[in-house]
């Protein structure tokens, strides 16, 4: 998979980087409680998932009618807070469960959704939180200044949703609600979202683990690799911005190399390559943002959402999947260049 491959390349790049500048990588106190805080917010949600509250919610999201309309917007809304892997990971296959011939569209909507969702947010995506954290962004100025790109692509996804009708008139059966642990972990997602936001010290997202390490510890299996891949990002990133001493100077161009990078090795590292050489935090998260559009490489998102859907799809069905999510992915990408410009230009919203 993707990550994996991410993680190898992150390894071996700042291990010959050390070696050939000699020297040993810096790490920011900022990108250490970046690690702490995504860390904290992965047991979090594995927590959540363990719970059943994630899959309870879905479950009712998706019953009555409208449901390729609830589906899309619980994609996009979970994304905000439970990242976007997560969110396509608990709805994706409850889509695929509907069994109708135009699920293989929702898929591709929901993946689409969980990449706008998640830009909305410094929760939504570990580049998120990077940028965030790493540039010490205000809360609400970092919501405001990517929300013209969220919220127009939902509008965008909704409306295509409306053309997608699945499994409308299938009864589910009642939802039962989990039960105390559930509700724990929702309590301990706000006490995250309240360390995210610097309303609570750092450390104090130190009491998610204490209490799943007494009462949960199966929560604690959470993707070490993903963790130890941003490390060596750090790391090696440091070293190429000792041995490159070169800036980015212009938003436009931080803009467009970051997206165009994302296309080929994906918006966490990109994001983290492209702060090493920019102070234009606006840019660079547009930049990632867009770049989650497009390739199935250009998010984990991606990937994730095509490899659940085409394991489960009929035999000689996944080429044409494969064109019409590329084909999709690009249309929003070229929507999010044109944003990008209209921020940056006439209505100057990204000045």
């Amino acid at each position: 998979m993707l990550r994996e491959w991410l993680l190898l390349g992150a390894v071996a790049g700042l291990v010959a980087s050390s070696v050939y500048l000699g020297r040993v990588p810096g790490f920011s106190v900022a990108e250490l409680e970046v690690l702490l805080l995504l860390w904290v917010l992965l047991v979090v949600v594995r927590g959540l998932e363990r719970s059943g509250l994630l899959r309870c919610i879905s479950g009712l999201i998706e019953r009555g009618g409208l449901v390729s309309l609830k589906l899309v917007g619980l994609t996009f809304g979970l994304s905000m807070f439970v990242t976007n892997d997560v969110a396509l990971v608990v709805v994706v296959p409850l889509t695929l469960a509907l069994g109708d011939r135009r699920v293989g569209a929702l898929v591709i909507l929901e993946a689409l959704a969980a990449n706008a969702g998640a830009a909305l947010t410094p929760l939504g995506s570990p580049q998120n939180l990077y940028i965030y954290w790493v540039y010490g962004v205000d809360p609400r100025v970092f919501v405001g200044a990517i929300a013209p790109f969220s919220v127009v692509s939902l509008a965008v996804l909704l409306g295509a949703g409306l053309l997608v009708r699945s499994g409308e008139a299938r009864v589910r059966p009642a939802v039962a609600w989990p039960g105390g642990p559930a509700w724990v972990y929702a309590g301990l997602l706000v006490l995250v979202v309240l360390a995210v936001v610097r309303v609570v010290p750092v450390w104090v997202g130190m009491l998610v683990p204490l209490w799943v390490v007494v009462r949960d510890r199966g929560a604690l299996r959470v993707d070490y690799g993903l963790l130890l891949m941003l490390g060596c990002m750090f790391g090696l990133m440091d070293n190429l911005g000792g041995l490159l001493a070169a800036r980015l100077e212009h938003a436009g161009h931080v803009f467009l190399l970051s997206a165009l990078a994302s296309q080929f090795m994906s918006n966490v590292p990109a994001a983290i390559l492209f702060a090493e050489f920019t102070s234009d935090w606006k840019a660079l998260l547009w930049g990632v943002s867009v770049g989650g559009f497009g390739s199935l490489v250009a998010s984990l998102a991606n990937l994730i959402a095509y490899r659940l859907y085409v394991r489960e799809a009929p035999a000689g069905s996944a080429g044409r999947f494969t064109l019409w999510f590329l084909g999709a992915g690009y249309a929003m990408f070229l929507l999010g260049l044109g944003l990008y410009g209209l921020g940056a230009g006439w209505l100057g919203w990204l000045r």
